[in-house]
């Protein structure tokens, strides 16, 4: 008698059918995230500069985020750094795994921004200790101003690739049921 589970092959943590295309976009990412902040820093000077408009609602402003998203945990010692660049790795392999076993190419590419975008955040923070942040949005609201958080290319990558998750969950075509 044989077991239903041998005659299938055992799926790799390493590699999948889809890796090449989300390694591919997380690479994409990872150097458009890098290419700007490289320029931002040290050919348009932004530190130097202060605010720039960009337009109405949208400026440049330089600000080095020591925490995780929204400038929660800051830290400024090296064990805090440390431990946040340990912690990103950490996510960066789970979604590598998830990235092999990935379905369809929407969730490889979503997957791949996500890495991608998160890749380009630990190199800040290994390089500077510190995430580079740049684009500030604000707006007023009945004679209020409002501002969100600095954030950065690789932040909305990892926006994009959640909400990309999230269409595909639940409203993305179902995979074939195998038989």
């Amino acid at each position: 008698m044989t077991d239903a589970t041998q005659s299938q092959p055992a799926r790799s943590y390493v590699w999948g059918p889809l890796s090449a295309f989300g390694l591919a976009i997380a690479a994409i990412t990872a150097v458009a995230d890098q290419a700007l902040k490289f320029w931002l820093l040290y050919d348009f000077e932004l530190a130097n500069r202060g605010s720039v408009a960009v337009v109405p609602y949208v400026d440049l402003v330089l600000t080095w985020n020591t925490g995780i998203s929204y400038g929660l945990f800051q830290q400024q010692g090296p064990v805090g750094t440390w431990a946040l660049f340990a912690f990103k790795v950490a996510a960066i392999v789970f979604l590598w795994v998830w990235l092999t076993r990935s379905p369809s190419r929407l969730t490889a590419g979503a997957l791949g921004l996500i890495i991608g975008g998160a890749i380009g955040n630990a190199i800040d923070r290994f390089t500077y200790g510190a995430v580079v942040d740049f684009v500030l949005f604000h707006v007023q609201i009945g004679g209020k101003p409002f501002s969100w958080y600095v954030f950065n290319l690789a932040d909305v990558a990892i926006v994009a690739g959640v909400a990309a998750l999230l269409y595909d969950s639940l409203l993305g075509v179902p995979a074939a049921k195998a038989p």
